[in-house]
């Protein structure tokens, strides 16, 4: 019964969104008010429809109802509960119900939150976040419903994909999700002012605060995903270059140029046409990540599902919208015309150099992921990129991006002098040269990697407390600057931490990359081995039972100096239901390295293949990421952003019926 009622209701949001679709569209272009104030009750009666479905389909998954087709397909009554939750998202249809409740908890939020936001452009936002709903609703209904039964209910289920049953995965897809469909609030807010014809320094306020929670969830979930995959597949390494991997990074890319071009919009009302331009590419992409993922046109690890058809379903989706938007955006070039002038060097042209190095970068990556598609459709020839290709493309531009982000955040409006600003960083680039030069001088005949990725993080972290500093003025000396220090805005103190972080993972992947240590080869219980002045020692190795999964766990000790550091306890695990191996690798974790451990299988001769890292500054890449993340979340809780921008009532032009904003 609740699965029934849990799919009348996805129905039923489908028919909500429809009716928003139009009806505040068609009563903002008439000023008809009562029309207009039909969205924000529809928004509201959308998620909470969506949310019970949602909910509807949890049940299912947490009482094991095989009668539902997608429960027999990704659970089982073995599996302990986290996973029968997680096993909700874990799939192609649940993924895409997550992913439309997603769409609804952001039209709500604009519902709910937005009293400033003048009545037409409030409509009209949400008349186009209902579009990409609607659209959603569709594609889950008439083509992966999750709600299918089985005429002959089977016993038990087939499981969800073993790689899955992890707490890592098991808020990975949400956070993602929330970054990825995030970013459909900025789309529908530039779309609706194209509409409207009007883009202006409250239009770049009120658009920030969602165009940073999508950056921000994006970036922590692209993070745990990045963490998963390290310590879960047993190979060591943190990104592979994989074209789903890719997928979500290019949104996140483009979503930082276009934070970063709102705030001139917001401060001089210039590069509208930028900001306008990447709020929809930034989406577009999202739903580019959406095709890779699920169609297989892309071979991926992380693919949902291989299903031409649902691919061609979401091409059209992705098509319909990124080409509606672009006409839009051609048409409407002429109110998009820059107010604010400035000068070659200011802050603006900062930020645009900023906004030019991180949309290079996404087509550099994009590239790469489709050309191999491109290669086989226009010249029959199967290619593959791979991570050098990305490595010797992508990284010149993070090392210009690193080398001009302190210099242009600390800028000044207009017109600046750079070479004030270049005194005023002068001890935090001789603290970075000094990293680097350290860095270089402790290795000895490899890459400049190391030495040039620590420069970058070095600038880049001193570069962000001298920007802090410098904001609390010269006056009232060391007390009095460090009193003002903590009550600058919290949007000062986000992009600080968010900046420092970018250094901290840049530093972290550039000593990993550069410093590992490997070591491979077959040990039998007893044995001992040396690498990076560390000793390890097989101790035992044991067959034991989890919950729905066979192990063989091994026991190793590693020490320094004859003193013990840590057991690691590697995990070959088999899932019969599955019939699928995992490797859990063993982690001793630590602030200046990792030693990683994975095991391999038995060998004829005796004894266990053993994969044995050392990882200088691993952790140093998630660390990172968590501060850009907390930088993000930091900077959305300044109260600017809790004050509507458009607060304050304009007064109506004198053919304007009152209570109406000019159109």
């Amino acid at each position: 019964m609740i699965t029934e009622l849990g799919h009348f209701a996805l129905i039923l949001a489908f028919a909500v969104a429809c009716f928003q679709s139009v009806v505040p569209l068609v009563g903002a272009h008439k000023c008809w008010q009562g029309w207009m104030a039909t969205a924000q009750p529809a928004a509201t009666a959308q998620f909470l429809l969506t949310a019970f479905s949602f909910a509807a389909l949890t049940w299912a998954f947490v009482t094991s109802d095989f009668s539902l087709r997608l429960v027999w397909l990704n659970s089982h009554t073995d599996k302990p509960m986290l996973y029968k939750v997680t096993g909700v998202w874990g799939n192609h249809e649940g993924s895409m119900l997550l992913w439309v409740l997603i769409v609804t908890l952001f039209g709500a939020f604009a519902a709910w939150f937005g009293k400033g936001l003048p009545p037409g452009l409030k409509a009209r936002v949400l008349a186009v976040q209902a579009m990409v709903g609607a659209a959603f609703f569709a594609f889950i209904i008439f083509s992966s419903n999750p709600f299918l039964r089985l005429a002959v209910p089977p016993f038990n289920g087939q499981d969800l994909n073993p790689l899955l049953q992890d707490p890592g995965l098991a808020f990975h897809p949400p956070l993602l999700y929330v970054g990825y469909v995030g970013l459909s609030m900025t789309f529908s807010f530039a779309v609706a002012a194209l509409i409207e014809g009007r883009v202006d320094a409250a239009w770049g306020r009120w658009v920030r605060p969602y165009t940073l929670a999508a950056w921000a969830f994006l970036t922590a979930g692209i993070g745990l995903g990045s963490w998963w995959a390290y310590y879960e597949l047993g190979w060591g390494g943190f990104w592979f270059w994989d074209p789903v991997e890719n997928a979500s990074f290019i949104p996140w890319l483009l979503a930082a140029a276009a934070l970063h071009s709102a705030i001139v919009v917001e401060k001089r009302e210039a590069l509208k046409s930028w900001t306008i331009l990447l709020a929809i590419l930034a989406f577009g992409f999202s739903m580019v990540g959406a095709f890779i993922t699920r169609s297989g046109v892309l071979t991926s690890v992380h693919a949902f599902a291989n299903d031409p058809e649902r691919g061609v379903f979401l091409l059209m989706i992705t098509a319909g919208f990124m080409v509606g938007a672009l006409t839009l955006f051609a048409a409407r070039a002429n109110v998009m015309q820059a107010k604010g002038v400035f000068g070659l060097v200011s802050r603006e042209s900062g930020l645009l150099v900023n906004n030019v190095l991180l949309c290079v970068a996404a087509f550099v990556v994009f590239f790469g992921t489709i050309w191999p598609l491109i290669a086989e459709m226009a010249f029959d020839r199967t290619l593959t990129v791979g991570a050098p290709f990305f490595n010797m493309a992508f990284t010149p531009f993070m090392v210009a991006l690193g080398l001009v982000l302190p210099i242009g955040s600390m800028l000044a409006w207009k017109r600046a002098k750079i070479g004030r600003v270049i005194y005023q960083l002068r001890w935090a680039l001789v603290l970075a040269v000094a990293v680097g030069c350290l860095a270089f001088a402790m290795q000895t005949g490899r890459s400049a990697l190391a030495p040039v990725g620590l420069f970058l993080a070095t600038w880049l972290v001193a570069g962000a407390a001298v920007d802090l500093w410098s904001r609390t003025g010269r006056s009232g000396g060391g007390a009095g600057r460090l009193r003002r220090l903590f009550r600058l805005p919290r949007a000062d103190w986000g992009k600080a931490v968010a900046h420092a972080g970018l250094g901290v993972t840049m530093a972290g992947i550039s000593a990993m990359v550069a410093w590992e240590v490997e070591d491979i080869r077959v040990a039998n219980i007893g044995d001992s081995y040396e690498l990076a002045g560390y000793t390890y020692t097989l101790l035992d190795v044991t067959d034991t039972e989890g919950p729905n999964y066979l192990t063989t766990i091994a026991t190793i000790q590693a020490t320094k100096n004859g003193r013990e550091v840590g057991m690691l306890y590697p995990e070959k695990r088999f899932y019969p239901v599955a019939q699928m191996p995992t490797t859990q690798a063993a982690l001793n974790i630590g602030f200046w390295r990792d030693l990683y451990v994975a095991l391999g299988d038995p060998q004829e001769g005796g004894g266990w293949a053993v994969r044995t890292y050392h990882k200088p500054l691993a952790n140093w890449i998630w660390g990172g990421g968590i501060l850009m993340a907390l930088g993000g979340l930091l900077s959305l809780t300044d109260r600017r952003y809790r004050v509507a921008a458009g607060a304050a009532r304009r007064k109506p032009e004198p053919n304007e019926p009152k209570g109406v904003p000019a159109e």
